[in-house]
C-alpha cells in the first residue's frame, strides 16, 4: 500500500466478515488492521452505521455452518 493510496473502502462482503468474526470474539482493533482500516470503520459497520443488513446476512452464515 503506497501513502498515495485512497483509503480502503469496506464492502459489504468485508462487512459480513466483520460481524462473524465479532461473533467469534476478534477484537474491533485487530479486525481493523486485518483490512488495514482505522477501527471506527469496523465500529461504524457493528454499530449499524455502514452496510445495514449484513448483521442478519453473518448470523445466516454462522447458522447455516
Amino acid at each position: 500500500m503506497n501513502e498515495n493510496d485512497p483509503p480502503y473502502q469496506l464492502t459489504f462482503d468485508d462487512a459480513v466478515e466483520i460481524w462473524v468474526r465479532h461473533s467469534n470474539g476478534d477484537y474491533q482493533h485487530h479486525i481493523a488492521a486485518d483490512y488495514r482500516v482505522n477501527p471506527g470503520r469496523v465500529n461504524d459497520v457493528l454499530k449499524g452505521r455502514k452496510h445495514v443488513g449484513s448483521e442478519k446476512i453473518a448470523a445466516e452464515k454462522r447458522t447455516a455452518a
